[in-house]
């Protein structure tokens, strides 16, 4: 399977955030979202996704309903490396973070410069952050170790925990999904397979099971469409329609030559994942 298409000619980095919100702001997501238009007013290249990667519900951990984390995947212009990145985007941060929290921001540029022990390092870290209390010194020696540019904006630092977690978490290429990328929101209804993939960066879309629609099969989109991140790819996770469970129970021959009809998975499911 391909990975997630970046414009020929741009160097790929990845941008983690976390703003560690209040319950009256709009949340890590929406941040992201607001720097992806940010860095583009600057010239510093393109958006290729967002991801939003689930971290450690604890109560020593301080988050409004979910703490989690967002990835920018860019597509950078030649001239642009990680300061330049964070010249833009760590006073956007102080500036429109909520008040009283502890924004963290991490910058890798294309990390498949890390060898296989250090890209492995960095992959434990962001799975560490789902499973256990870490503190920011953990956070910044991984970093340190894997070559990340990693900086606090706030007051006790603790944001940089999971922005440090969401770069991370987006190199391991098999966790959280996406929020954000070019056309995803003007997605709905029905489609077939072929122009759902004309319409949006989607690599592939696919059953639990594996298997994936033909190219005339028709995909009931919904309301809400999120792919998963899977294999480094942006994988849109489907059902099957419940016009098709009826359809397989009668007569197999009068479906003969007819596009199978299939349908997003559920909002639950791919919330649970």
């Amino acid at each position: 399977m391909m990975g997630l298409r970046h414009p020929k000619g741009s160097s790929r980095i990845l941008i983690g955030i976390d703003d560690t919100d209040d319950p009256e702001s709009t949340g890590t997501g929406c941040l992201a979202q607001r720097l992806v238009g940010v860095l583009g007013e600057a010239g510093l290249g393109s958006a290729v996704g967002i991801t939003r990667h689930q971290l450690l519900i604890d109560p020593r951990i301080p988050y409004t309903s979910h703490n989690s984390s967002a990835c920018i995947a860019w597509a950078a212009e030649p001239d642009a490396d990680a300061g330049a990145i964070a010249e833009v985007a760590r006073p956007f941060l102080e500036v429109v973070s909520a008040a009283g929290s502890d924004p963290g921001l991490a910058i890798g540029v294309d990390p498949t410069w890390l060898d296989a022990w250090g890209r492995q390092e960095l992959v434990d870290f962001g799975y560490m952050a789902k499973s256990d209390v870490l503190d920011r010194s953990v956070a910044l020696a991984f970093a340190d170790s894997c070559d990340v540019t990693l900086s606090a904006h706030g007051d006790d630092g603790g944001g940089v925990i999971g922005a440090l977690a969401a770069l991370a978490l987006h190199v391991s290429g098999d966790d959280g999904r996406f929020v954000w990328m070019p056309g995803l929101r003007d997605l709905g209804g029905l489609v077939t397979y072929e122009e759902l993939r004309a319409r949006a960066p989607i690599n592939e879309a696919c059953d639990l099971s594996g298997r994936e629609p033909k190219a005339g099969d028709v995909i009931d989109l919904g309301n809400w469409v999120r792919p998963v991140l899977r294999r480094s790819a942006s994988v849109l996770l489907l059902q099957p329609h419940p016009s098709r469970a009826a359809e397989e129970a009668g007569d197999a021959s009068e479906r003969s030559g007819s596009p199978a009809i299939w349908a997003a998975l559920s909002r639950d499911v791919v919330q649970g994942l």
